[in-house]
């Protein structure tokens, strides 16, 4: 009988320890090289998501600046031209380096009205308009409603004192005649015309032949720390709380947030300031400007300067030398920072035109 013989059982399969270590290290120079540029591409993407954040809040400010600065004095008496537009030079707002500037129009700029007036006795609660006066216009009759409208007088009584009333309702016949503006007491809080031009005049006289108008004023400001003397966080709109670098606009007397990520703010105007048919050349708000010398500015140009939130820094989170350095340029009589800070910055520049006080530009020779 034959009998078979086995072999030693062989060894089980495995890996040895060795091969484990060399196994993890090729994994984990893996992962590494995986998170690295991870982290590059995420650092690359949120850097250039701040630069469009700041390219778009500029431009959107510079659109809506240069719209309403073209409409300064719209549908308002050539007579009052000098109130049209005031502005504030490098505005301190009580420490930092960068002192912006303001600018305050008023114009009959979102929805036309021009109507003559026939009786009003400055602070009356209501004012007597010319018959068949709303009939020029389609608006219903509660689109008259909590509207502002400024009461001026006739040009030629000499007065000029402005007063900016809230619309409660509006009266009339059916036939269109006895048609009046009811106002709510006093002057609208809060809405003060350029140049000083709110007031009441002396005598009801001086109303006769006005003309009363909606109107929108409005003021352009940075606010630099985020706590403006005189304003509190949540009121009216304003932001507050620290929070600066917003460029605001205040219309008729509520803030409205236009950017954030703005770091200057500057205006240079231009005008035959002298009346010699020539345009001046570009000059930033004089406070000694009389009013018919106000009258003659022409153009405005400005500068939105915008500034990343943060400074752009290398993978590991350290600022690279020599490397993407920036710092604050000059603008106008704004002067620019001493020393690189790091953050992408983005500035546009612009003109605008004044409409209503340009007309005749193009025919004043030299520019």
């Amino acid at each position: 009988m034959r009998t078979s013989t086995t072999s030693a059982p062989e060894r089980a399969s495995g890996f040895t320890m060795i091969e484990l270590l060399v196994g993890s290290a090729v994994m984990l120079v893996a992962v590494l090289g995986a998170l690295f540029i991870y982290a590059r591409s995420n650092k690359v993407s949120v850097e250039q998501q701040m630069v469009t954040e700041v390219q778009n809040d500029v431009r959107s400010s510079m659109f809506f600046l240069s719209r309403d600065l073209r409409m300064a004095g719209a549908g308002l008496p050539e007579e009052f031209s000098g109130y049209f537009i005031e502005g504030q030079d490098n505005e301190d707002q009580g420490g930092g380096e960068v002192l912006p500037d303001r600018v305050t129009i008023m114009g009959n700029i979102e929805d036309p009205l021009n109507l003559p007036l026939r009786d009003y006795n400055g602070s009356s609660a209501n004012l007597t308009i010319e018959d068949f006066s709303f009939e020029q216009y389609s608006y219903p009759d509660a689109f008259y409603d909590n509207k502002f409208v400024l009461v001026l007088p006739n040009p030629e009584s000499g007065c000029r004192a402005g007063e900016i009333r809230i619309i409660t309702h509006v009266t009339h016949n059916a036939g269109g005649t006895n048609e009046k503006f009811n106002f709510s007491p006093g002057q609208a809080p809060g809405v003060n015309s350029p140049g000083g031009l709110s007031g009441t005049c002396g005598s009801p006289n001086d109303y006769d032949g006005g003309t009363v108008s909606f109107i929108n004023v409005k003021g352009y400001w940075l606010d630099v720390t985020g706590n403006y003397p005189g304003l509190t966080a949540g009121i009216n709109g304003y932001i507050g709380g620290g929070e600066g670098g917003v460029l605001y606009c205040t219309h008729n007397g509520v803030h409205f947030p236009m950017a954030r990520n703005i770091e200057n703010f500057q205006l240079e105007y231009n005008g035959d300031m002298n009346n010699d048919l020539v345009l001046d050349g570009w000059s930033p708000w004089n406070a000694a400007w009389t009013l018919p010398e106000i009258a003659r500015i022409q153009q405005v140009r400005m500068w939105v300067l915008g500034r990343t939130d943060q400074a752009f820094t290398s993978v590991g989170g350290t600022v690279p030398g020599a490397i993407q350095t920036y710092r604050r340029p000059t603008l106008s009589n704004s002067p620019g920072a001493a020393a690189d800070d790091k953050h992408k910055r983005y500035l546009l520049e612009s003109t605008s035109n004044i409409r209503n006080m340009s007309l005749n530009l193009y025919n004043l020779g030299q520019r």
